[in-house]
């Protein structure tokens, strides 16, 4: 028997063997893992895309099968690994922490580039709008993203309540676009004058021609914020979590370097699988003033047309 077949089977045994009887998936052709994915905008019109050539690495090299889809939205994700529905999540910053709360999902990896495992939030506007600082934002119109998105949300309504800005009193008028593009789209037909989103999606909307840049500019510009995380079922067995975390510590050594994915589908370097969850969530501290009322406030606002 060669010695990669062997490999596979040892692989599929010890899964087998060591899956909790919750329901979960023990990652053969048969019953595969299931993943789903936050409905971030993605390098492709299906953020799937962006990480299907990883998971198919893994598959070849260590005979673990996935189901990859994507959620309706960031909540249904938190929702659908809290119920035992999946096995892998991607997330945001803010919605792992959610369900890191709510069931006790674990981190898996981070995508790294250049040693680093972070990306920004940003708040745009027109060039000519008039507005230079997030103050200026007052009696004036914003989009943002999901309420539980870290880079379309969270952030950028820290930056303002930093910034002196109460959002559901100063604003004008609060759109929830729901998504990165969504809101980006807002600014574009004039339905608003600012828009948040993460700036991978502004520089995705700048490269697809969608903005051009003589026209926007950022307006403020977020702290370094940890990169969207791969979390994992903490029901999962000890010796299958240890397993997940080497196959993602490794895999950039065992395929090809185009098919190492992060966020936005861009290239990345490798994974890291051994970021300190304690990072992760105290970067969630520096949005404490993003309380629920405040959420609460903001969407009740948006729902007043």
């Amino acid at each position: 028997m060669k010695l990669k077949t062997l490999l596979t089977l040892t692989i599929l045994l010890f899964s087998a063997a060591t899956t909790f009887a919750s329901g979960l998936a023990d990652g053969s052709k048969n019953n595969p893992l299931r993943v789903m994915l936050i409905p971030a905008d993605g390098g492709s019109s299906d953020v799937t895309e962006d990480y299907r050539p990883v998971f198919e690495g893994i598959t070849k090299n260590y005979g673990i099968h996935f189901d990859i889809r994507a959620g309706s939205s960031y909540g249904a994700v938190i929702e659908a690994m809290c119920n035992d529905q999946v096995e892998i999540a991607w997330y945001g910053a803010v919605s792992f922490g959610e369900a890191h709360k709510l069931c006790g999902a674990e981190l898996l990896s981070l995508d790294v580039t250049k040693g680093e495992s972070v990306y920004y939030s940003g708040i745009y506007t027109r060039k000519d709008s008039g507005l230079n600082s997030l103050a200026d934002l007052k009696n004036h119109s914003l989009a943002l993203g999901d309420v539980q998105s870290t880079s379309s949300f969270n952030y950028p309504v820290a930056m303002l309540i930093a910034s002196g800005v109460d959002p559901a009193k100063d604003l004008s008028k609060i759109v929830m676009a729901g998504s990165h593009s969504s809101s980006i789209a807002a600014m574009k037909e004039g339905r608003v004058d600012a828009c948040a989103a993460s700036f991978n999606s502004y520089e995705k909307a700048v490269k697809n021609n969608i903005l051009d840049p003589k026209e926007y500019k950022v307006l403020a510009k977020s702290e370094p914020i940890p990169n969207p995380p791969m979390a994992m079922n903490t029901n999962l067995s000890p010796q299958l979590k240890a397993k997940r975390k080497e196959i993602f510590n490794t895999i950039h050594t065992k395929v090809d370097p185009e098919k190492i994915r992060g966020y936005g589908g861009k290239k990345v370097d490798r994974y890291d699988a051994e970021y300190p969850v304690e990072q992760m969530l105290a970067a969630l501290e520096k949005l404490g003033a993003v309380t629920d009322q405040v959420k609460e406030a903001i969407v009740e606002k948006a729902s007043q047309r």
